[in-house]
């Protein structure tokens, strides 16, 4: 049978080596053997469950609930089987979307009007809504929701561009191993809680409320798909960081 060293799966998978000694140490991705130089080599097993951790990662499954899917599959070919179901469904909601923006395209060039069902078909832009009525009421959501809808769509672009460069500043703090409690990182978090209070229209967030946001950037793994593709455990640094930030600096 034939197999590959760490490395050259690595690059096959466009992914790194170090994610793949992570996906090792969390039990996810065993290699096939070890040789005596301690490297590790991976054989066709490995590569088909590989495939599977990789997709379920762009579905946006966290480590945790990766690991208990992948334990409830033992057969490799049945495993195949849901991950071409799962690539359908994304299919399809692609697909969807991609009709959308042409009839959307299509009818403002011919000056027609255009229907909610239409634009939409495909997107799911309240997604969130369930945990903010159950974590903060309905009146929460209902004004950040409008808030939102009444933003322009620059104004949204440039919120959400913020967002991700706050993400991606925790990923390179992680990356050169600064702690949640180092200047730098609590600099970063001070930045995440003013974009945060943005959203909540001016209110300041409570420690509570604050921490509890880090911790479903953990707990849900949407939030952690967003932040951890800028390096594997950067939702927990967020996290830790801005429990301290809390601490520091809310009451």
């Amino acid at each position: 049978m034939s197999e590959w060293s760490i490395q050259e799966l690595a690059k096959s998978a466009g992914t790194t080596s170090r994610t793949l000694r992570h996906y090792g140490d969390l039990g996810l991705l065993e290699p096939s053997r070890i040789g005596a130089n301690g490297y590790r080599f991976y054989d066709e097993d490995a590569l088909v469950r590989l495939q599977r951790i990789l997709l379920l990662r762009e579905l946006g499954l966290g480590l945790p609930a990766i690991a208990e899917v992948l334990t409830g599959e033992r057969d490799t070919a049945a495993a195949l089987r849901t991950h071409l179901e799962l690539l359908e469904q994304e299919c399809t909601r692609i697909s969807r979307q991609i009709e959308s923006v042409n009839r959307t395209l299509n009818k403002t060039k011919k000056g027609e009007s255009l229907m909610p069902e239409d634009v939409f078909d495909g997107f799911d832009h309240t997604r969130y809504k369930d945990e903010v009525i159950e974590r903060w009421g309905k009146d929460a959501y209902t004004s950040g929701d409008n808030w939102w809808r009444s933003m322009s769509e620059q104004d949204r672009k440039a919120h959400l561009q913020a967002q991700a460069d706050i993400a991606a500043a925790f990923g390179k703090a992680l990356t050169a191993g600064l702690s949640a409690e180092s200047d730098d990182v609590q600099t970063i978090t001070q930045r995440q809680f003013e974009w945060i209070k943005i959203g909540w229209q001016g209110r300041t967030p409570s420690a509570d409320a604050f921490t509890g946001l880090g911790q479903i950037y953990v707990d849900d793994p949407r939030f952690t798909a967003n932040y951890d593709k800028y390096g594997e455990g950067t939702a927990s640094l967020v996290r830790d960081a801005m429990k301290i930030y809390s601490e520091r600096n809310l009451h």
